[in-house]
């Protein structure tokens, strides 16, 4: 386990830039990424080579910047093909932080590590631990570990590093002393699971990550997550917290909505997610967390990116 004692902090601290001043391009249109197909899941059987091809070949016409939650299991596959077919695609490389598993954490920061320096052209960025500081968190750790790991990380690669939280962390004065250790803030903001309506949603979410930013004017902000769910069981806290419809058209109408905001305002925009996950949540086919994707989990696509849907 990684201390601060061990990996002080930078002093002084100068933040790396994200997006990369080299990219001449804009890269905001983003997508979040999980592999999994009916059957597979994480710990469990995962996607074949020619599984992640086919993502890949639905994926690359329509995002040129991916971001994965892990950096063991298919994460070398999807960067691999990706060099070796020379497709126009980027990836924010996760790193999966368990509060109580150090043995896991060490194997998804040394896989991390080894890849950001294998494919120096591809990986744009290292996203060390996933809502572990929020306090609904089922993956809540301290804040003192977190750190740990994001100090070796950024001591061990040359690319930017940040850390993906909710928007209720990064609107709290706490957050401050995990922000001043990173190079950019991952903002997760899902006017869904806060109760809004779809006609409030898109101005719900510009509000709020303008909140972050005031709170946090030394970092960039960046959209890890924000989406727009196809279903919602009627029974437990999604019902409870969950007001907005759901639905491929209103999935549609949102995503339209937020690509327009970030190319206006030239802010990375990582929509969630690419493909339904049918391993997710509970055992109701309606669960929630199964219906966040763009395409369904046997691949074919929903209204927001089903031919003809505008570009």
């Amino acid at each position: 386990m990684p201390t601060t004692d061990r990996f002080p902090r930078e002093d002084p601290f100068r933040p790396r830039p994200f997006p990369s001043p080299a990219e001449s391009r804009w890269t905001g249109d983003a997508i979040c990424y999980g592999p999994h197909r009916d059957g597979q899941s994480p710990g469990g059987d995962g996607p074949s080579p020619a599984e992640i091809g086919e993502d890949l070949r639905l994926m690359g016409p329509r995002w040129r910047l991916l971001r994965t939650y892990g950096a063991s299991g298919f994460a070398e596959t999807l960067l691999a093909l990706i060099r070796e077919r020379g497709l126009d695609m980027r990836v924010m490389l996760g790193v999966w932080i368990a509060p109580d598993d150090t043995s896991a954490n060490r194997h998804e920061v040394e896989a991390a590590v080894r890849l950001a320096a294998v494919y120096p052209e591809l990986v744009v960025a290292v996203c060390v631990g996933n809502e572990t500081q929020v306090s609904w968190s089922g993956y809540r750790c301290a804040p003192e570990l977190l750190l740990g790991y994001l100090r070796e990380v950024r001591s061990r690669v040359t690319v930017p590093v940040t850390t993906a939280d909710d928007i209720k962390y990064w609107v709290e004065p706490e957050s401050r002393a995990v922000a001043d250790e990173i190079d950019f803030i991952t903002l997760h903001a899902h006017p869904l699971w806060n109760g809004k309506q779809l006609a409030e949603a898109a101005a719900w979410l510009h509000e709020r990550t303008a909140a972050v930013a005031a709170l946090h004017p030394d970092r960039s902000v960046v959209i890890g997550e924000t989406g727009w769910a196809t279903a919602v069981h009627v029974e437990g806290e999604q019902a409870r917290l969950i007001k907005g419809r759901t639905g491929e058209t209103e999935q549609k109408r949102f995503y339209d909505e937020v690509r327009a905001w970030a190319e206006s305002a030239r802010r990375t925009v990582f929509f969630f997610e690419a493909f339904d996950e049918n391993w997710k949540g509970g055992p109701h086919p309606d669960e929630v967390e199964k219906h966040w994707g763009l395409f369904r989990a046997d691949r074919s696509p929903k209204a927001a990116v089903a031919p003809g849907a505008d570009r």
